[in-house]
């Protein structure tokens, strides 16, 4: 009788171990989305730039995923054109000649 009431224990243990890791599952928060942006040279020397300057163009999403997949991340949320804002140096200063702006690549998982 001691061992059939042992096994009964133990069985009640696991089961309520398995009904309360089951409840934590479910009221587990999602893992937050990161998000990173890239600067690339415009003049980087792989001809991408034509894709990635061209809004929802379909090269340039696929170029922009290429590079954030490089990186460790899922996918690219997004690509352009930087504005001077996003990158560093960005003072108004009279410039002889215009220079070309980075190019913008912002990943996600």
């Amino acid at each position: 009788m001691r061992a059939s009431t042992a096994v009964s224990a133990l069985l009640a243990t696991v089961l309520a171990t398995t009904l309360a890791l089951g409840a934590q599952a479910g009221s587990e928060t999602p893992a937050r989305s990161v998000e990173k942006t890239f600067l690339i040279p415009s003049s980087e020397g792989y001809g991408v730039a034509d894709c990635l300057t061209t809004p929802g163009s379909a090269c340039g999403q696929t170029v922009a995923d290429s590079w954030c997949e490089a990186q460790g991340f899922a996918a690219a949320g997004s690509f352009g054109i930087a504005a001077p804002e996003e990158y560093t140096g960005s003072v108004d200063l009279p410039v002889s000649k215009p220079s070309e702006r980075p190019l913008r690549i912002t990943c996600r998982d």
